[in-house]
């Protein structure tokens, strides 16, 4: 029999376990014999210490609650401000921001002269959940959640798990992307089999070299080209891929398709924006005096289309260099500015407001809830009238909420994108204080062989109409949009076809800036900023809108707006309109909804949290009630939409 060395039994008992002896070693070692066994290296000799594994201390908001049950005990800035210096002073918890109004207009803007400040702080779980007991339900105290780029990525990867092969036999196959013969740099290439997809970017010459481990040439499901600027996409199922050739790709230029001909030499508008009537406008109506924020990734204003865009702010980088706004290093704040807002000239896009002043507030990437509070609090501020939020997926903030019901108050209209998972709205657009927008498609508006015939369902109505495959659904959904192979402006001074329901909010928040400016009831009474304002903003769109795509109205809500109607160069419907309305394909639910809709006064949301976005722990998580259609699958996080 062997025994063991009496050195060996005594690390085991003490908590340690040798190299030579690991299978009966505790599920769990002392920090003291860990940092010991594990500070000696296998020739004997001293090595550096190693860090063991454990969580951070996590990024928290805490903010007064407004619960419409928790009025009774509503705390008053000076009563914060004591809460505000005690936590400063609690060695346990680090105040890294405060973010709040910063002036008089901040604070006076929505009727709330009591409003007080959101702190950011860094603190334990542990921690979070003792302060939550201590303030008795007064205080919010939740996470500030990162905020992730969710743009639409056609070619997302499986989640890698161990059972998938690391090694063996690959195929490997190099591509050649080239338009008009000529080599296109920097496009994504992926190559999709069975198992974990491959993908890479071109080279200056137009090559990329790509290897699937445990797939061959027979396994290959789908090869997908996008390029960044300047062509459209390619995807081609069951592709012929060879491993010993080069494979060349050759990709349409986006004039080579008749709606863009001489595109973007001859200004074009969206086929979206033709579909929603903005080319029978007058050519006045320019959305003069209107304030339009896009929260989103900056706009690149060296941009031909984008040059007028002259106001901004980085919230990201605050603490160093606000005016970083105009660096948009993923093109999507750009693109969405070129739908709302493109300068009218004889190249490019012409936007629907292209004399609206526009605010470029940059979150992305790597924004967090607090940032978007302040960005928010900046509309505030800077008197906004239209938000484009082409972002969402996370579960619902209460903090956040509050700060979207503030912004509500001082006349600020946020309209949100839906979201691209093809499941339930994501929050904040299935808030019941903004403006939910789906995205729809339609045929012959893009070629046969790009990935913009992936998002095409098989409802498809007389005129082409199709809810797109992404795009999320659910009774939050206000209205729907084109948001299917939509062209506009990227960095440099490039063009590109998008998919997405940012795409589609972009287009309402350019109609929404007309309405405003435009429309006789906004130069009344009702133009005057507050949440009424914004109610019948949103209801004018409502009844503007025709039927596209009869079926589920869960995904079109009221349908597609018209911009004649939106303006008040044609009536709105009413309920006398339900007969054409059924023989135009309209549901009898949705022109009863319609008929509703006609018959409200504004109706303003209080200024509480909405009943509907379910209960908080006591220390801020939240806990979606069993019905509620805002329950988020596991894993979503923020993102551009």
């Amino acid at each position: 029999m062997v025994t063991k060395p009496e050195s060996t039994a005594n690390e085991f008992q003490s908590g340690a376990a040798t190299s030579s002896d690991t299978s009966n070693a505790p599920s769990s070692l002392s920090n003291a014999a860990f940092n010991t066994a594990s500070n000696i290296g296998s020739n004997g000799t001293q090595t550096s210490k190693p860090r063991e594994m454990k969580q951070r201390k996590g990024r928290f908001l805490i903010a007064p609650r407004r619960h419409h049950q928790m009025q009774m005990m509503d705390l008053s800035p000076l009563q914060f401000s004591a809460i505000e210096q005690a936590l400063r002073d609690s060695p346990d918890i680090e105040i890294i921001d405060r973010v709040g109004p910063k002036h008089a207009v901040g604070t006076l803007a929505t009727g709330m002269p009591d409003c007080t400040a959101v702190l950011v702080a860094r603190m334990t779980d542990d921690k979070a959940r003792s302060l939550s007991l201590q303030a008795q339900g007064q205080l919010i105290i939740e996470r500030d959640q990162p905020l992730q780029l969710l743009d639409m990525n056609y070619a997302q990867a499986s989640l890698v798990n161990c059972n998938l092969p690391t090694t063996g036999p690959a195929f490997t196959a190099e591509f050649l992307v080239q338009g008009n013969g000529s080599p296109i740099k920097d496009a994504e290439v992926c190559l999709m089999g069975g198992l974990i997809p491959a993908s890479g970017i071109t080279d200056a010459k137009g090559r990329v070299k790509l290897s699937l481990i445990g797939e061959s040439a027979q396994s290959l499901r789908r090869l997908y080209v996008k390029p960044r600027s300047d062509y459209w996409s390619f995807c081609q199922e069951q592709p012929d891929v060879s491993s010993s050739e080069m494979n060349v790709i050759g990709l349409r230029a986006l004039c080579d398709w008749p709606s863009l001909t001489n595109f973007p030499q001859q200004q074009q508008l969206t086929w979206g924006q033709r579909a929603m009537r903005l080319d029978q406008l007058p050519s006045h109506y320019r959305g003069q005096g209107i304030r339009i924020a896009l929260i989103d990734s900056g706009i690149a204003n060296t941009h031909q289309d984008l040059i007028k865009i002259t106001r901004g702010y980085d919230v990201i980088n605050k603490t160093q260099d606000t005016t970083d706004w105009t660096v948009d290093t993923i093109a999507h704040g750009s693109h969405c500015a070129g739908v709302i807002a493109g300068q009218d000239s004889t190249s490019g896009i012409r936007g629907f407001a292209p004399e609206a002043e526009v605010h470029a507030i940059k979150l992305f990437p790597a924004g967090q809830i607090s940032q978007l509070i302040e960005a928010l609090e900046y509309c505030i501020e800077k008197q906004i009238d239209v938000v484009n939020l082409s972002l969402g997926g996370a579960q619902p903030s209460e903090a956040l909420e509050q700060q979207i019901m503030r912004a509500k108050q001082a006349g600020v209209a946020c309209i949100v994108a839906a979201g691209n998972s093809s499941g339930p709205v994501n929050y904040p657009a299935s808030s019941a204080n903004v403006m939910a927008v789906a995205a729809i498609g339609r045929l012959n508006e893009f070629p046969p062989d790009s990935y913009h015939t992936q998002t095409v369902t098989p409802n498809v109505d007389a005129n082409g109409f199709f809810v797109a495959r992404f795009s999320c659904f659910g009774p939050e959904v206000a209205v729907c949009a084109p948001g299917v192979a939509i062209t506009s402006s990227v960095p440099e001074n490039s063009f590109a076809a998008w998919d997405g329901t940012s795409m589609a909010a972009s287009h309402v928040v350019g109609l929404a800036a007309l309405v405003l400016a435009h429309h006789p009831e906004f130069q009344g009474s009702v133009g005057q900023r507050s949440a009424e304002r914004v109610e019948r903003l949103f209801q004018v769109i409502k009844m503007s809108c025709r039927p596209v795509v009869p079926g589920d109205q869960r995904r079109i809500g009221f349908g597609m707006p018209d911009v004649m109607r939106a303006v008040g160069l044609a009536p709105l419907y009413s309920p006398q309109m339900m007969s054409a309305g059924m023989s135009a394909g309209m549901s009898s639910p949705m022109m009863q909804s319609l008929a509703n809709v006609y018959r409200e006064p504004p109706r303003l949301m209080p200024q509480t949290m909405n009943p509907g976005l379910g209960s908080f722990d006591p220390y801020g998580s939240y806990r979606p009630l069993v019905s509620s259609p805002m329950a988020m699958p596991a894993g979503y996080t923020f993102g551009i939409w």
